[in-house]
C-alpha cells in the first residue's frame, strides 16, 4: 500500500502536467487531436486530453512588421530601390487557417509586395516615385488584402519607407538643384542690385533738386538784401551807382577777411586796392548793358521776322 500511493500520485501529477497548460496574453495555441485539427486555445489557463490532444503550435495575434526591398526601374529607365514596410496579423477567428494553409507566410507576403511595385513602379518617372509614392503604398496594400484575408491575415498598413536611386542618378539631381537654387539666388541679387540703383539714383535726383532750390532761394535771399541796402544807402543820399560800388567794395573785402581767417584755404590771389572794387562794379555795369543791347535787338530782329 506504501508504495503504490506514490505511483499513483505520480500518475496523476503526469496526467495534470499534460491536461494543463497556460496560452499567453496576445498568442493562439492550436489543439490537434490524433493529428486532426480540433480547436483553439487563446490566452489564460486551459486544459486538453492528455495522450490524445497534443498542442500542434503557437500563433502571435500580435502586429508584426514585415521590410522588403525591391529594386525596380522607373519610366524614365532609372533604376531604384524601395523599401516596403508591411503591417500585418493573423485574424483572430482565422488562426486554423494561418496556421495550415501557409508555411511561410513572409514569403507569400514578399512575393505579392515584388509583384505590385514592379508593376506600378515603371508607370511613373522617378519625380513621380516620390511624390507618389502613398499610391504604390495603397496598390500594394489593397493587393494583399484580397489575397491574404483568405489565408487568415489581415493587412494593417503599408509604407514605401525609403525610395534610393543610384548614386549617379543622386549626384545628378542635386547638381540640378543646387543650379537652379544657384540661378534663383542671381535673380534675387540681381534683383537687389537694381533696386540699389534705382533708389540711389531717385535720392541723387532728390539731392541735385534740393541744393537747386537751396541755390535759388540763396540767390533769391542775396538780390533782395542788395535791394535792401540800395534803398537804405539812397535814403542818406547815396546814388544807385554809388551805392552799387560801396556794396562790391564791401563784398570783397568780406571775402577777403573771410580767407584770412580759414587756416586751411589753399593760397588765392586776389585783388584787394580799392581801385578794385570799383574796376569790377564797372565790368559788371559794362557786361549788364551788353547784355541789355542784345536782348533788346534779338526782340526787335523777332518783331520783323513776325511782321
Amino acid at each position: 500500500m506504501s508504495l503504490f500511493l506514490p505511483i499513483f500520485l505520480g500518475l496523476i501529477f503526469i496526467l495534470i502536467y499534460g491536461a494543463v497548460f497556460i496560452v499567453k496574453q496576445q498568442t493562439a495555441a492550436i489543439i490537434e487531436t490524433f493529428g486532426r485539427y480540433s480547436s483553439v486555445k487563446q490566452s489564460g489557463l486551459q486544459v486538453k486530453i492528455p495522450f490524445v490532444q497534443r498542442i500542434s503550435g503557437r500563433l502571435s495575434l500580435k502586429i508584426q512588421q514585415l521590410d522588403v526591398i525591391i529594386e525596380t526601374k522607373t519610366l524614365d529607365n532609372v533604376f531604384v530601390k524601395l523599401k516596403v514596410s508591411v503591417q500585418f496579423k493573423v485574424i483572430k477567428e482565422k488562426v486554423s487557417d494561418a496556421f495550415y494553409k501557409l508555411d511561410y507566410p513572409h514569403d507569400q507576403i514578399t512575393s505579392y509586395v515584388f509583384d505590385v511595385v514592379r508593376a506600378e513602379v515603371p508607370k511613373m518617372k522617378l519625380d513621380d516615385v516620390f511624390v507618389k509614392k502613398d499610391d504604390v503604398a495603397i496598390a500594394v496594400k489593397t493587393e494583399l488584402n484580397d489575397a491574404m484575408v483568405e489565408y487568415g491575415y489581415d493587412i494593417i498598413k503599408t509604407l514605401v519607407t525609403d525610395i534610393d536611386p543610384d548614386a549617379q542618378v543622386k549626384a545628378a539631381m542635386n547638381r540640378i538643384n543646387a543650379a537652379d537654387r544657384e540661378k534663383t539666388a542671381a535673380q534675387y541679387e540681381g534683383d537687389a542690385a537694381r533696386i540699389l540703383i534705382v533708389e540711389k539714383a531717385k535720392a541723387e535726383a532728390e539731392s541735385k533738386r534740393l541744393q537747386g532750390q537751396g541755390i535759388a532761394d540763396q540767390r533769391r535771399e542775396i538780390a533782395r538784401g542788395l535791394e535792401e541796402s540800395v534803398e537804405v544807402l539812397n535814403k542818406v543820399g547815396i546814388n544807385s551807382q554809388e551805392a552799387s560800388a560801396l556794396i562790391v567794395v564791401t563784398q570783397h573785402y568780406d571775402t577777403l577777411q573771410s580767407i584770412g581767417q580759414e587756416t586751411n584755404s589753399n593760397l588765392i590771389l586776389l585783388p584787394n586796392s580799392p581801385q578794385a572794387g570799383s574796376q569790377m562794379l564797372n565790368d559788371m555795369v559794362a557786361s549788364f548793358t551788353a547784355s541789355n543791347q542784345i536782348g533788346e535787338a534779338m526782340k526787335n530782329n523777332k518783331k520783323k521776322l513776325d511782321k
